[in-house]
């Protein structure tokens, strides 16, 4: 995968990877729900001061979720290619 490509660039990947593969639909569909989560608190400033240390952990969270994510994306279009 470029290191250009994001997950919108891989919608197609994406939607076949949440049907095939349960593992793959729960980590995104965790990823999704940090991101909402993270974007509301972010907004609300006062619950962003008193959360930051959450959020960051969160953060943090969501980020390996997206590294596991396109691990998975890029191993089966390897496997598609071959």
């Amino acid at each position: 995968m470029r290191k250009t490509d994001t997950l919108q660039d891989n919608k197609e990947v994406i939607a076949e990877l949440k049907q095939k593969d349960s593992h793959f639909a729960s980590i995104f569909d965790e990823h999704t729900q940090l991101d909402q989560q993270i974007n509301r608190l972010e907004k609300d400033p006062i619950k962003h001061a008193s959360r930051e240390e959450e959020i960051e952990q969160m953060k943090r969270r969501k980020l390996q979720l997206k590294d596991e994510i396109y691990k998975i994306i890029d191993k089966n279009k390897a496997q598609s290619y071959a």
